[in-house]
């Protein structure tokens, strides 16, 4: 597909008429969410659609209701027209880029929560952030109401959340997890490492460095405990500013790790800032 031919529909009822279509000619339908500021990340999401699906439809939209008082909505990279080209490129069929009045119309009053997966981590350092994601995700999954949806696991509390969404609400859909993407170093990408500078670049770069250790740690027979403190103790060393979180949880609801044996069953989760730039990452024990 011609990267100028991208077909993009900003509308709940444009986006529900071509799904429609697809499904008249008896097309399965993927979807990935995004907001925005496309990354080899969000197309190896898009890659993987397409081996689950007919057709793919990204969305991009810069949810407000997930960015707190102080965080960075304003200053969120935003370059539709270069999205566009790269979805084309990776096989995506459709691009849905709806204004703030198709997901939240005047008088929008009901929010989603979902208790307990959303709780510890980025919903302890972020409060009401797994709130806006729930919320939006419902959103998109009612507009579109694909058969499957494709979400990264950079974001896996993230993704455990929508799991525990779509499962509770009954929402038709198969929620599948894509792997992280990584540069050369082992950083995981992002939109945010755009705001890094040349200098902190490489400091980032050791973050999936220190949970590498940190799972190695943990199957050599060290406590949850000490793999944590010396986790934290390692980013700081290296140059992080600020640790939100560096803690081990288990995969299906992120409680607590409890005792051991820990492959297959626990992951190690970090948030950390460096500069102007909040970084998150985790890795499978």
């Amino acid at each position: 597909m011609s990267a100028d031919h991208l077909p993009i529909v900003r509308t709940v009822a444009e986006l529900r008429t071509q799904v429609r279509a697809w499904r008249a000619a008896g097309q399965t339908v993927a979807m990935t969410p995004t907001m925005g500021a496309l990354h080899e990340g969000h197309l190896s999401l898009v890659r993987l659609a397409r081996t689950k699906a007919d057709r793919v439809v990204a969305s991009i939209f810069v949810n407000p209701a997930q960015f707190g008082p102080n965080e960075d909505f304003e200053r969120y990279p935003r370059d539709e027209a270069g999205d566009a080209r790269l979805l084309a490129s990776a096989g995506c069929d459709l691009l849905y880029a709806p204004d703030v009045s198709q997901i939240y119309p005047p008088g929008y009053a009901t929010k989603v929560s979902v208790s307990g997966v959303s709780e510890p981590l980025d919903g302890a350092a972020r409060p009401g952030h797994f709130d806006g994601v729930a919320t939006v995700v419902a959103k998109l999954l009612n507009q579109a109401q694909p058969d499957v949806a494709v979400f990264g696991e950079k974001d896996f509390q993230q993704l455990q959340l929508i799991r525990t969404l779509t499962r509770d609400l009954d929402i038709p859909v198969e929620i599948v997890g894509a792997p992280i993407a990584r540069d050369a170093d082992g950083l995981a990408l992002s939109s945010r490492n755009a705001y890094l500078s040349a200098a902190e670049r490489p400091v980032a770069g050791m973050m999936n460095k220190v949970l590498a250790d940190a799972a190695a740690r943990l199957v050599a027979g060290d406590s949850v405990e000490k793999v944590e403190a010396t986790g934290r103790a390692a980013l700081e060393r290296h140059g992080f500013q600020r640790v939100d979180y560096f803690e081990v949880r288990q995969v299906e609801d992120l409680s607590p790790a409890g005792p051991p044996p820990y492959q297959g069953r626990v992951r190690i989760f970090a948030a950390a800032h460096l500069g102007k730039t909040r970084l998150i990452d985790n890795m499978a024990v």
